[in-house]
């Protein structure tokens, strides 16, 4: 699975003028419709499998008339949902997003949407009293007051990330209220708005927060929802403990944040060693193939940001190991492939590296593809048409090699020791196998100097990819096959072991 999950009221928005904390308007919005025929060919030409459209249902703004006290920005936050079975009127009808979904599935592509268990927007539609959570006898506070008339709700509603007081600070989820799943009627109403989605043929769930909803539900929700649908269903998670029960309970993928996302960040970013890499496949004993791996995301500060890496280019030794580690998905955020920046304050939404999810705004870096709806990177310079090759390439290279899509994972750190040669400071190498291919991975993390290297590869590596038979094992010398390899600052190579060549590596090196 290669994912692109787009935001269709940033995706389609071709306005460039911009107003900070400007209306829908002064700034523009993207629309269901936006996203077309060209824009999906773009899509699959990229090398996707399954979009994630973004802010889809109906949530707290300016559009949908919910009160300013309680609407984080202008446009609001698509995880402050008013209305489950309805579209957010920014983008269009429902009838335009059956037919956007009928264009991705001519395209041979599949739909996954958000589903937002955990809490929804104050104002809200479909619910009663007893799917709640409150503070009694307390009349809500909001954090904020711009409306001309006061937000009222006594008694106070607990907040969506488990405030259970009548006044949430500005950095909680004071825009959302908590559900309530000790009541069962939560957990009807819940299924029953899985069953509604799937019938509008909607492929799969990303379930914001799942983490925050008992295991008990998605056992039971999960085998409802199996009994007339198969939806693919990725848990957005961020406890490990928890893994193992949620993937029992019938998820098939979780998010990999706070193992590899967060490692590879640190080595990016605040100098941690490569080798810390190899920590996270032992972590995660067996279940590597079931985690969803990115670099880029709604909730992540941009890699080409100045509060990350500050280059795209400097950031590809991660967004490449992330995408050929294993056999699980892998995703790329809208605009990560043309270089975004996110620079610069938009509104509510600060100059914190994110592009904006709760203001009317766009992405100046992908409209450049976009190129006034041609999709064709007319507006691009040189640097960002290598760059977009690099993951059109990258995706590829997953889909049509059977040591990533299928293969086996073999870790040559342990055998490949600072002083034999090689540099676990800056450099991580691995394995990936099938039946037919045999593939070596080099990853040089140092963007300012170059790296030579020998990797060694085991006498047991070797058997497991049928390069070697296991009694041919020295004990005097643990290594039967030795490849010099130059890797030039943040170059990755990928080498066929059984052809001796080079089969991917940076295009512009």
């Amino acid at each position: 699975m290669n994912i692109y999950q787009l935001f269709p009221r940033l995706f389609g928005n071709k306005q460039t003028d911009f107003r900070f904390n400007g209306n829908k308007a002064e700034n523009g919005c993207g629309t269901f419709n936006d996203i077309d025929e060209t824009a999906l060919n773009a899509i699959k030409d990229l090398g996707i499998t399954h979009i994630w459209l973004t802010g889809i249902l109906e949530h707290a703004s300016e559009s949908t008339g919910t009160h300013p006290d309680i609407t984080k920005g202008r446009a609001g936050s698509p995880y402050a949902v008013t209305d489950y079975r309805a579209v957010d009127p920014d983008l269009g009808t429902m009838v335009d997003f059956e037919q956007l979904v009928g264009r991705i599935h001519e395209k041979g592509m599949k739909v996954i949407i958000d589903f937002i268990p955990n809490h929804l927007a104050r104002q809200n539609k479909g619910f009663d009293p007893c799917n709640f959570y409150y503070c009694e006898c307390q009349a809500f506070v909001p954090p904020r007051r711009i409306g001309e008339q006061p937000y009222e709700e006594f008694p106070a509603k607990a907040t969506g990330n488990n405030v259970f007081a009548p006044n949430p600070s500005i950095n909680d989820w004071y825009d959302t209220v908590k559900l309530n799943y000790d009541c069962h009627d939560t957990w009807e109403k819940m299924l029953d708005i899985l069953r509604f989605w799937c019938s509008k043929q909607v492929d799969g769930f990303r379930v914001d927060m799942a983490e925050m909803v008992p295991v008990a539900f998605w056992q039971w929700v999960i085998e409802h929802l199996r009994k007339d649908y198969q939806p693919v269903i990725i848990a957005e998670i961020y406890q490990p403990d928890l893994y193992k029960p949620f993937l029992e309970a019938g998820f098939d993928y979780l998010y990999d944040k706070v193992g590899l996302y967060n490692t590879l960040e640190n080595v990016l970013c605040h100098g941690h060693e490569a080798k810390a890499i190899s920590q996270v496949w032992k972590d995660l004993e067996g279940i590597e193939a079931r985690m969803l791996r990115f670099m880029e995301n709604h909730d992540e500060k941009r890699l080409a940001s100045p509060q990350f890496v500050g280059n795209a280019f400097s950031a590809l030794p991660a967004v490449v190991l992330s995408a050929l580690m294993n056999t699980g998905p892998f995703m790329v955020y809208n605009g990560q492939e043309s270089g975004e920046t996110a620079y610069g304050a938009v509104g509510y939404s600060g100059d914190d590296g994110r592009t904006s999810i709760f203001d009317y705004c766009h992405m100046p870096e992908h409209q450049k593809w976009m190129n006034g709806g041609k999709f064709d990177g007319g507006g691009f310079d040189d640097a960002q048409r290598r760059l977009f090759d690099y993951y059109h390439n990258l995706l590829y290279f997953r889909q049509e090699h059977s040591a990533i899509s299928e293969g086996g994972f073999y870790d040559l750190m342990w055998c490949n020791p600072w002083y034999m040669n090689f540099d676990p400071q800056f450099v991580y190498a691995f394995l990936r196998y099938s039946e037919t291919e045999r593939l070596l991975v080099v990853v040089n993390f140092n963007r300012n100097e170059p790296r030579d290297v020998e990797v060694k590869i085991p006498h047991d590596a070797l058997a497991l990819m049928g390069r070697s038979k296991a009694n041919e094992f020295d004990m005097n010398d643990f290594a039967t096959e030795v490849h010099p390899v130059h890797l030039k600052p943040y170059e990755t190579k990928v080498i066929d072991l059984d052809r001796n060549e080079i089969v991917f590596q940076n295009a512009w090196n």
